[in-house]
């Protein structure tokens, strides 16, 4: 589930052009990450440590069971800043993540972006991310800076 805030916007000076960003504007998306979830994942990336999938050797690990791959979390950035905020057409120029608490299979995530800055002369903006489990615990936390392409 996505959404944007009903914060009030900023001035058209703080905005880029087209984009219609502003400082402060937030959206955020909900998702359960589940067994499948961490298969597609191994799947596409060749991840299978014994920590996503084999009960036994995770219950003796400090986590205590399985654990979703920590690019599951990470990746409900790319969602929001592609779909959401800034939107269609935006890729990330760089990314400073930092994971604080393991995602375990059945958790529901929220993931939530803020703007930060917006470069008046580009469609450049940095970005706030956090994540919290159902629990209300931060899973991770970092910032971004993203490029809008923008169709001719």
């Amino acid at each position: 589930m996505a959404g944007l805030d009903d914060r009030p916007t900023a001035s058209p000076v703080e905005r880029i052009g087209s984009l219609r960003l502003s400082v402060g504007q937030r959206a955020r998306r909900t998702q359960t990450v589940t067994a499948k979830d961490v298969e597609l994942y191994a799947e596409i990336t060749g991840d299978r440590n014994p920590l996503h999938f084999e009960p036994d050797f995770a219950k003796r690990t400090r986590f205590g069971r399985l654990v979703a791959q920590g690019g599951i979390t990470a990746g409900m950035l790319n969602a929001l800043v592609a779909m959401d905020l800034p939107g269609s057409g935006t890729v990330f120029m760089n990314q400073s993540l930092h994971y604080l608490a393991p995602t375990y299979l059945g958790d529901t995530l929220t993931a939530e972006i803020e703007v930060l800055s917006l470069k008046p002369d580009k469609p450049v903006c940095q970005l706030r991310a956090t994540i919290t489990n159902q629990d209300g615990t931060t899973v991770l936390e970092g910032e971004c800076w993203t490029y809008t392409l923008l169709p001719e």
